[in-house]
């Protein structure tokens, strides 16, 4: 027997989940509403919508979830050990190299190949 459990949101999650959309779609029609006032008031007034839409959307659990991932994913990034310049810049280089020597090759494989069939089909000078 394989039986999955699917989470289930709360009445009051998919409220304000609903909500938050309501406020971003209508953030968005304001701004095109109040198009004769300034530009910078708008972009103002609709991030100010986009926080609080946000805001709205953590205090549930999928938002609460999301947050949690986040935190964890700084963490992890804090772990990481970075190269140094000089390891990037050798790095680079080699990438380069390995490239060009590639290049190089497909290029002679071309050019043999393209020898190869003119010379069987007789299309050569």
């Amino acid at each position: 027997m394989n039986t999955q459990v699917e989470p289930t949101a709360s009445v009051a999650d998919v409220v304000k989940q609903v909500l938050a959309l309501v406020l971003v779609i209508a953030g968005l029609a304001a701004f095109y509403y109040f198009s004769q006032y300034s530009l910078l008031y708008r972009v103002l007034a609709f991030l100010a919508v986009i926080i609080l839409a946000l805001g709205l959307v953590l205090t549930t659990e999928f938002g609460q979830g999301v947050w949690s991932f986040v935190m964890e994913s700084r963490q992890e990034v804090r772990k990481v050990v970075w190269p140094t310049r000089q390891e990037t810049f050798r790095t680079t280089l080699s990438v380069f190299a390995m490239v060009f020597a590639v290049g190089v090759i497909l290029w002679l494989l071309d050019m043999f190949l393209f020898w190869g069939v003119r010379a069987l089909t007789g299309q050569g000078g």
